[in-house]
């Protein structure tokens, strides 16, 4: 198994929480900063006022064709410029996961476009999803974005229109946590 990626609420990071706000659902207790670490470091740290636990396993839902556009318009996480960021967490319903695999994907793809909406922002907006759901977590996904500040409004639109598909009917919680690099990463390579 893949160890998961931590993502901590803490007194100190690499990350300025700018927001925390609910979308769907209830919110997570404000804080001021969140750092990122590879397996389960940072989980029981007592100073966390939070921790969400994921994995960014292989893909789901995506075809090879559609994984190799990926690979060649996406930047890397952790661009010089991609001082802003966002957080995303998303639990959907039971009705969605007792979908099957390819009637789940049928939603994502022919009905809402996720993949062509995401991939009309790249390579502005860069992204990665990790998994929680068997890991026990509280939300299923949590989508984690970094954007440079002239790429905001894109991100913007990004959000607004995938909140308009019908995958999103299927989402129970959402919250949003904004944030501001605090500091340029050794290394996000991992990540």
């Amino acid at each position: 198994m893949i160890a998961p990626t931590a993502f901590c609420a803490a007194g100190a990071g690499e990350w300025q929480i700018e927001t925390i706000r609910s979308i769907l659902g209830p919110t997570l207790p404000a804080a001021g900063f969140l750092k990122i670490t590879d397996g389960d470091a940072g989980k029981n740290e007592q100073s966390n006022l939070w921790t969400l636990r994921g994995t960014a396993g292989h893909a789901r839902y995506v075809t090879r064709s559609e994984t190799n556009q990926l690979l060649e318009r996406q930047e890397a996480l952790g661009r010089k410029g991609a001082t802003c960021a966002a957080l995303i967490p998303i639990r959907k319903s039971e009705t969605w996961w007792t979908l099957a695999q390819d009637e789940r994907r049928s939603i994502m793809e022919e009905k809402s476009r996720h993949f062509g909406i995401g991939m009309d922002y790249l390579p502005a907006v860069a992204r990665k999803l990790y998994h929680s759901r068997d890991l026990g977590e509280p939300f299923d996904f949590l989508t984690w974005f970094e954007f440079s500040p002239d790429s905001a409004s894109a991100f913007e639109e990004l959000l607004g229109r995938l909140r308009a598909t019908e995958e999103w009917q299927y989402v129970e919680r959402e919250v949003e946590i904004r944030l501001t690099r605090t500091m340029i990463p050794q290394s996000t390579a991992d990540r």
